[in-house]
């Protein structure tokens, strides 16, 4: 508290000593809150993975939005400096309403003063595959489509945040893929959660989860319908 005070001296700062399980602890404490935001561990790039028996369930669990932030992300070079914060980059799939993440999306970036990206990844069908490599009749169909779908997303929330500078990307290659490449530089990933998930799917979805494990930035998980 003492070194979050000095560091921010107009913050208002209430510290809370709970004596029950972490993981009931702080899915009580998200309820209540517009945000809940967990650390990781100290480690390796390439073994920095989130702390799992903690974090992960409250991701999981958390009827909020959870952000995780990596220890050490600022000193390694993995983000931006505060005087310069990167942008914030959200993963949209499309298949559904979206609304969660972009009113999350567009608020952080305004509030931040800097530009939104919206990423959507979509793998290139196997009958696009040839022996000469990829027809690119049917990426470039893919490509429009998917374009359209995702102007349509932004088109209210441009309008109702006419300050936030937005671009948009398609990647033709695994979602999870072109969403932890689009994060490189960026100050902030939102990428979302499906409250309601079939009985023996995993948790979270293979964006979220390789967003999770591998983008270098924070990474914001929105629970959505």
């Amino acid at each position: 508290e003492a070194e979050l005070q000095a560091r921010h001296p107009g913050l208002s700062i209430i510290g809370d000593l709970v004596a029950e399980d972490a993981q009931e602890a702080l899915l009580k404490a998200a309820a209540g809150s517009e945000m809940t935001v967990l650390g990781s561990r100290g480690m390796e790039p390439v073994e920095s993975y989130f702390l799992g028996d903690i974090s992960m369930p409250v991701v999981a669990r958390s009827e909020r939005p959870v952000v995780l932030v990596r220890a050490g992300a600022r000193a390694e070079g993995t983000s931006s400096s505060p005087k310069t914060p990167g942008g914030v980059v959200v993963a949209l799939k499309l298949h559904g309403p979206c609304d969660d993440l972009l009113a999350f999306s567009f608020a952080a970036a305004a509030s931040r003063g800097v530009p939104l990206r919206a990423v959507h990844g979509r793998s290139v069908p196997l009958h696009a595959h040839a022996p000469w490599g990829v027809d690119h009749g049917v990426t470039e169909k893919i490509s429009q489509d998917a374009r359209k779908l995702l102007s349509d997303a932004l088109r209210p929330w441009r309008a109702k945040f006419p300050t936030v500078e937005v671009a948009d990307s398609i990647g033709l290659e695994s979602p999870a893929k072109a969403v932890v490449r689009a994060a490189e530089g960026a100050g902030l990933l939102v990428v979302g959660r499906r409250r309601h998930r079939p009985a023996l799917a995993p948790p979270l979805g293979s964006v979220a989860t390789a967003a999770i494990h591998h983008a270098p930035c924070p990474v914001a998980v929105i629970p959505h319908d």
